[in-house]
């Protein structure tokens, strides 16, 4: 989805809002741990909306692992352009609900407190995600699945 570049900028932005937030932070409400990972999500979601305005050459610089054979190179980049196509007509928050729980691995409760929702609507938003990811991808399926 994202590369290192883009991981890091998006760490550092995180940081650089929780260094300015930390003066007026009050314990009351959402844990800190919350609030910083839903900043996260955020920085996240838009270094991809910004991906997708920029030119393929500018996105050219991801390195492949040299151990693949030339097949599983381009099946594996095509696989990943894909889901990325998928995730990015998704509406924000169901994107939102499946970065954090499948690319952040985080449990459905700490994505449902990130997102500030009940543990049953973030269920409902990932459960419309892959329903609308599972339409989108399934002409590609055996293409997508060939050698996986």
């Amino acid at each position: 989805m994202m590369n290192r570049a883009h991981a890091d900028d998006a760490a550092q932005e995180t940081f650089l809002k929780l260094w300015e937030f930390a003066p007026r932070w009050k314990p009351t409400g959402a844990p800190l741990g919350a609030w910083l990972a839903r900043v996260a999500g955020n920085a996240c979601l838009d270094r991809l909306r910004m991906r997708t305005r920029e030119a393929p050459e500018e996105a050219a610089g991801e390195q492949v692992d040299e151990a693949l054979t030339a097949f599983e190179k381009l099946s594996r980049e095509d696989r990943r352009v894909a889901v990325e196509a998928a995730l990015e007509e998704l509406p924000d928050r169901q994107r939102l609900a499946v970065l954090l729980c499948h690319y952040q691995e985080l449990t459905n409760a700490e994505a449902a407190a990130t997102m500030k929702i009940s543990v049953d609507a973030l269920e409902s938003l990932l459960s419309r995600a892959r329903r609308s990811l599972r339409t989108a991808l399934a002409a590609q399926r055996e293409e997508l699945m060939e050698g996986v």
